[in-house]
């Protein structure tokens, strides 16, 4: 639990300064105090669903970004892609080649 709670503090500290915001600027923002701020940067403390849903949108990202830094910023709130992702995930390998050669088709057509 340690090791989740010291991973999500780096990365709201990440998207802080992405931002350029001060831990006083993120907790106004987020409407908690600068020592929760700091406490949870630090991995001293955790957070509540509604804490970390709380700091995601003063952050400006889904609250999925803040347990993996494997994301682009912002990757989630794309509702489109989210949309495309989804539906593809359901289809099998020969399908999904299909559709690979469409979009590189499309794509070259608007090049």
């Amino acid at each position: 639990m340690d090791d989740l709670r010291k991973r999500f503090g780096r990365l709201v500290k990440a998207h802080r300064v992405r931002m350029g915001l001060t831990q006083e600027g993120l907790a106004e923002r987020a409407n908690i105090s600068p020592d929760m701020v700091s406490k949870i940067e630090s991995g001293n403390s955790g957070a509540r669903f509604g804490v970390v849903t709380q700091l995601a949108a003063a952050l400006e990202v889904d609250p999925a970004e803040l347990f993996t830094p494997d994301l682009p910023s912002g990757q989630l709130q794309r509702a489109t892609l989210n949309n495309i992702t989804s539906r593809l995930a359901g289809l099998n390998d020969s399908d999904l080649r299909w559709l690979n050669t469409l979009i590189d088709a499309a794509l070259r057509k608007r090049d």
